[in-house]
């Protein structure tokens, strides 16, 4: 069969905690893989979605129009939440949308979009229907019935950097989710006091290397002063770090 060409969304799922699973259920983890299969080929297919791939639990899909791919991944979700998994176990489906101009080649989808679809799924939880800016907007005021959207800010994808993200709501309620698994930003409260901390731990290494550069006999006295010095100096500053770092987490 064809892939769609052109202006593609793509849909990328996994089962969240599938080890977790195949420990607990051994052979019948066989039943959840084949029946998660079926779920989401059926409720892809109604919609008019292509089979990329799939390997173990996890399915790549691609769709002509974004509202096609958004409604699949509801039906697919509100299937699975439906479903009677063997033993009563809790199987949930993270699920990654994003829209671009792939190339097609003899292997299939080739550029940054799949990857940032691929990312964009993998950055969110069981039960979560995650998509991109582009997706978002193309699908404006068009969207499944009982769904939402939520707005999760701009985000940082492993080496494709910034992405708004949205998360396609079925009724969640606020805070079903953790936070995204995401790259913090380099100007946020998590990455500026990791800086912050990586200079403290870089002054303390000079410090020590300083200090043991005083090699000649007459020195030891002064080192000595010195030293008591530079301790009480060092311990108001890292005093001083650790309450900016505190002040900067309250803040933002």
């Amino acid at each position: 069969m064809a892939l769609p060409s052109g202006t593609v969304t793509f849909v990328f799922t996994d089962i969240e905690g599938s080890t977790r699973l195949l420990q607990e259920l051994g052979d019948r983890y066989g039943d959840v893989v084949r029946d998660h299969r079926s779920i989401l080929r059926d409720s892809f297919g109604a919609q008019g979605g292509s089979e990329v791939d799939t390997q173990g639990d996890a399915f790549f899909y691609s769709f002509t129009r974004a509202r096609d791919a958004a409604a699949a991944a509801v039906t697919a979700q509100r299937a699975l939440g439906g479903h009677a998994w063997p033993e009563g176990a809790e199987v949930r489906v993270r699920m990654g949308l994003h829209t671009g101009e792939p190339t097609v080649g003899e292997e299939g989808y080739l550029g940054l979009d799949v990857v940032r679809a691929a990312l964009i799924c993998s950055a969110g939880h069981g039960g979560q229907i995650l998509m991109s800016e582009t997706t978002r907007a193309l699908l404006g005021n068009d969207l499944p019935d009982g769904a939402a959207v939520v707005d999760l800010g701009r985000q940082n994808l492993k080496d494709v950097q910034h992405e708004r993200i949205f998360q396609l709501s079925l009724g969640d309620a606020p805070g079903s989710f953790p936070p995204l698994k995401t790259q913090p930003h380099e100007d946020s409260a998590d990455a500026l006091a990791a800086k912050i901390q990586r200079n403290v731990h870089e002054y303390v290494q000079q410090s020590i290397e300083r200090s043991l550069r005083f090699d000649h006999p007459q020195a030891h006295a002064s080192l000595f002063r010195l030293g008591l010095t530079g301790i009480g100096t060092l311990v108001l500053f890292v005093a001083a770090i650790v309450v900016i770092v505190v002040l900067i987490k309250l803040v933002f």
